[in-house]
C-alpha cells in the first residue's frame, strides 16, 4: 500500500471541496460564520503546532508525509490556493455589484437628462 495514500485522498478532498465550493458559493452570514470558524481553527492548531512540535512530526507520519515540516508546506498551499480561489470570487462578485451600480446610475442620468427642470 502507497505510504502516501491517506495525505493524497486529504489533499485530492480538499481540492474537490474547493470545486464544490466554487460551484455553489455561500452568501452572507454563513459564509462569514464558516471563515471565522476556519480562521479559529487556524490559529488553535498553529498554537499547538508551535507548542508541541512532536505532535505535528507525528500526525505527518500518520497521514503518510516524512516530516512536519512538509505536513505545515502542503498546509500552507492547501490555504494558499484556498485564499486566492475565495479572493477570486468575491472579485466576481465585487465586479458585478459595480456593474449593476453603474447601470443603475447611467439610467438614472439618462433619465434626468430627458425631463430637465426648470430652474428659475
Amino acid at each position: 500500500m502507497d505510504d502516501q495514500l491517506i495525505i493524497k485522498v486529504l489533499l485530492i478532498s480538499v481540492f474537490i471541496l474547493f470545486a464544490i465550493v466554487l460551484i455553489v458559493p455561500m452568501r452572507g452570514a454563513r459564509q462569514t460564520a464558516v471563515r471565522r470558524l476556519i480562521l479559529v481553527a487556524a490559529f488553535i492548531a498553529a498554537i499547538v503546532a508551535i507548542a508541541f512540535p512532536q505532535l505535528l512530526n507525528d500526525v505527518a507520519v500518520l497521514l503518510g508525509v516524512g516530516r512536519g515540516a512538509d505536513l505545515v508546506l502542503y498546509v500552507l498551499v492547501v490555504v494558499f490556493i484556498g485564499n486566492a480561489m475565495a479572493q477570486a470570487a468575491q472579485n466576481r462578485q465585487l465586479q458585478r455589484e459595480i456593474t449593476e451600480i453603474a447601470r443603475t446610475v447611467a439610467i438614472e442620468q439618462a433619465r434626468s437628462s430627458q425631463h430637465p427642470r426648470h430652474e428659475q
